[in-house]
């Protein structure tokens, strides 16, 4: 099993367009640090492409990795579909951009398939231009992945966070999943959870057997959103556990026996900067950063 990162930003990416906090302004003086929103590509093991999340720069993200390009037919893609963890616009938005493709696959938990056909009328705006063929994401029990060999994924509930524009809609614990990637052919697994509200015992075991997990890294500490200002929430209050701190996931992912990483990051993190002494101490810790186009091989 092979994952590519394409990305590691939360909302808005890095820099965001209306910001000039420090973490926006490094970027825009060291371009290095720019990072796109957080996404995954997984491949199948006949050469195919899974993409975790659709976000608003998928087009670049694709273009950016080679094996993601089209051909060798002149509308022959690798890019077999997408597989959401939510229904949040940073990971969908991104959907509207895939419209070119002759059939699009999508596979996604009950209540975020009705928040983008109902809320977003997903299928009504894409309809004239494709074909989307819609896929359960088993979140109890079971799996999906691609037909033939290649990755198996399920899904472990961590969130009944809604996204604002369906707010009024009926609480289910499957809005915001963590994706289990198995490798039957090796035994190898990942979990891959990008917004992690509650580090639930399921979501501890899936992690336990991996080999890999990559994690929500959004904010340091739970007053990161107060202090900088740019919300009144705290990070938990925002349906994201901190890194940092009591309740943090830090040392729940040095207890763990495989290669975890943290992704998703907010502007306002200082991890963002390469030169912060927070590095250090995830070091220390035996966990790491992702970075965008960062390769991992299972």
């Amino acid at each position: 099993m092979l994952l590519q990162v394409l990305g590691t930003a939360a909302g808005g990416g890095i820099p965001q367009w209306n910001c000039a906090c420090p973490g926006c302004s490094g970027a825009r003086v060291h371009p290095e640090r720019r990072r796109r929103h957080a996404s995954l590509a997984v491949r199948t093991d006949e050469g195919r492409w899974y993409l975790v999340n659709a976000t608003p720069d998928i087009g670049d993200q694709i273009e950016a990795h080679p094996a993601l390009h089209p051909g060798p037919g002149a509308r022959q893609t690798p890019i077999a579909g997408v597989v959401l963890t939510d229904a949040e616009l940073d990971h969908t938005l991104g959907l509207a951009r895939l419209r070119e493709a002759d059939g699009l696959e999508i596979l996604a938990t009950a209540p975020v398939r009705r928040a983008l056909t109902d809320r977003l009328r997903l299928d009504a705006v894409l309809g004239p231009y494709t074909t989307l063929t819609w896929r359960d994401l088993p979140c109890h029990g079971g799996t999906s992945g691609p037909a033939g060999r290649g990755p198996r994924i399920s899904a472990v509930p961590v969130s009944a966070k809604r996204p604002r524009y369906a707010a009024d809609a009926p609480e289910d614990d499957a809005w915001v999943v963590a994706l289990r990637l198995y490798e039957p052919a090796t035994g190898k697994s990942a979990v891959y959870a990008p917004a992690v509200a509650v580090w639930s015992d399921a979501l501890h075991q899936a992690a336990a057997e991996a080999d890999c997990v990559i994690v929500d890294g959004t904010f340091w500490d739970d007053d990161e959103p107060r202090r900088t200002g740019i919300s009144s929430r705290t990070a938990t209050g925002m349906g994201h556990l901190p890194i940092d701190g009591p309740g943090g996931t830090a040392g729940i992912l040095a207890s763990l026996s495989a290669r975890c990483f943290y992704t998703h990051l907010n502007n306002t993190n200082p991890l963002v900067d390469p030169a912060a002494a927070q590095h250090k101490q995830l070091a220390r810790l035996g966990v790491e950063v992702a970075d965008d186009e960062m390769v991992i091989e299972l």
